[in-house]
């Protein structure tokens, strides 16, 4: 495997994660996203800090296990993804997690 670009490694992160436990962790400024596992935690913290502009202190990652899909006779796989849990300095706030 190659190395990855950072203009591409903005495209590999791809969505937040909300459910009641990752809402929870908001207040303690964590926010939680599913990326490619392909990226790093340094590509992690670069594309996140480029993206919404805030300063990233901490990152704890772990890859999701692959889990089996069915559709009639086939059985595939889905695709797997890496959890990633950002921690920000204390006076960043990504906006698009409101919680009012």
């Amino acid at each position: 495997m190659g190395k990855i670009q950072f203009s591409s490694s903005i495209d590999l992160i791809k969505y937040p994660i909300t459910t009641k436990k990752t809402i929870a962790l908001l207040e303690n400024n964590q926010y939680t996203f599913l990326v490619d596992p392909r990226l790093t935690k340094i590509n992690v913290k670069k594309a996140i800090e480029f993206l919404f502009n805030v300063k990233v202190i901490k990152i704890n990652s772990c890859n999701l296990p692959k889990k089996k899909r069915r559709v009639g006779q086939f059985i595939g796989v889905r695709p797997r993804y890496k959890k990633v849990m950002v921690k920000l300095a204390k006076d960043n706030k990504i906006d698009f997690f409101s919680t009012d």
